[in-house]
């Protein structure tokens, strides 16, 4: 009965424990409407819808005919060609022939095993899609699938733009444009004639029965709603500095579109030019500072070994003391540091047991006087050499002088 109580050992494997089901498998998506929706492409939706509503329900109404009915017209087609082209663009599935003739956007991709292949697409082939693409197909991480003429992948759109979307895309672009800029024109020209000539703004029917000069209608002709001119102008400066922003981000994309129409380029191809610059840069300035590093070197690695001849000890320098060649010359430098010393112990020993005091004393007076007496030197060399040294006795510090033998 004790085998209950006791813990069974098991070995499973554990969830997750191949390297390949550690990356997340998610199925492609089929075009922008795929859900879920990115945020660029809420806020662009947003936007969109405020300026139509400010545009033609606030500020086209008040103008004077037959201006009114011309703006209109250009603004509405802006607009509408921006509306129509926009969901072409994000419905417009811009997969490959061979991608979309599978029609498996509801299955999860297969994994992608970096140990067998080092690119998702190798010799035509796309490792993940299991299909053979064309030359300009790039696999999209976001879209998870391989996109025709792959140009980028558009956040406004929350999908790809490639070969069989691209021009719907470039359409929405200019229409945008051109629609963001009469709505900035109507804004100014409705509030320099506010100051100047309101009754130039008030020729509608449904003025005639107001009387005050600070009421305003918007939303003419079906729904007038009365507001102030204090009202009409936040709303003029708030429509307007949002017109602007919107107006300078269209118009660097399209002047950017622009520019890859004249160098026959995609974005991808674009983006891919700027990565190989920058590559270069980065390799000529790590040769500048290879080649700077190793003239650095050289001069530090140079060794300055001057021993003084004048003094007693020589100056070995060697900045670079890590390096075998400054092992080696500090090892030369003491060798000849060492010789040195013991040449001059050998000439300032003294033999015999004549004073050096007394001697370097003599030598000092002699130099004094300039008058060295060679007689004395050459009689006292004679008298050191035929003086029998002193022998120390070992029990004292005494000087014994050893008797002299019979011959």
């Amino acid at each position: 009965m004790n085998c209950f109580s006791q813990r069974l050992r098991r070995t499973s494997p554990m969830r997750g424990s191949c390297s390949n089901e550690l990356v997340p498998s998610k199925p492609p998506r089929m075009n922008g409407w795929s859900w879920p929706p990115q945020a660029f492409q809420v806020v662009g939706w947003l936007v969109y819808s405020y300026l139509c509503i400010v545009s033609f329900g606030v500020y086209i109404p008040l103008l004077p005919p037959p201006w009114n009915h011309v703006v209109y017209a250009l603004t509405g087609i802006a607009f509408v060609l921006h509306f129509f082209t926009h969901i072409a663009a994000a419905t417009i599935d811009p997969a490959d022939v061979s991608v979309r003739a599978k029609q498996s956007y509801s299955i999860p991709m297969p994994h992608f095993d970096r140990m067998k292949q080092t690119h998702v697409i190798k010799d035509l082939h796309c490792y993940l899609c299991d299909v053979k693409v064309g030359p300009k197909v790039k696999h999209c991480s976001v879209c998870n699938k391989c996109v025709e003429d792959f140009d980028h992948h558009c956040k406004w759109l929350n999908t790809c733009v490639g070969g069989r979307n691209y021009w719907c895309f470039f359409v929405a672009l200019f229409s945008a444009t051109l629609g963001v800029f009469m709505l900035i024109v109507v804004i100014l020209f409705v509030c320099i004639q506010h100051y100047l000539n309101p009754n130039s703004l008030r020729t509608a029917p449904q003025f005639h029965s107001i009387l005050e000069n600070g009421t305003w209608l918007i939303f003419l002709p079906l729904a007038p709603i009365k507001t102030s001119s204090a009202g009409l102008l936040i709303l003029a400066f708030i429509t307007t500095m949002l017109s602007i922003t919107c107006l300078m981000l269209l118009c660097h994309l399209l002047g950017f579109h622009f520019y890859l129409f004249y160098k026959g380029i995609s974005t991808y191809d674009y983006l891919k030019i700027q990565r190989q610059k920058e590559a270069r840069k980065t390799e000529s300035e790590n040769r500048k500072d290879a080649k700077s590093n190793n003239k650095a070197s050289q001069k530090e690695g140079y060794i300055d070994c001057e021993p003084a001849l004048s003094q007693s000890s020589g100056t070995c320098k060697s900045e670079n003391k890590g390096s075998l060649t400054s092992r080696l010359s500090e090892s030369i430098c003491t060798e000849l540091e060492i010789f040195k010393k013991s040449a001059d112990k050998e000439n300032s020993f003294h033999y015999g047991t004549e004073n050096p005091t007394e001697n370097t004393a003599g030598e000092m007076n002699d130099n004094k006087n300039g008058k060295p007496d060679t007689e004395e030197a050459q009689n006292a060399a004679v008298k050191s050499v035929h003086q029998i040294p002193g022998v120390q006795d070992p029990l004292c510090s005494c000087v014994m002088t050893p008797h002299p033998t019979s011959q």
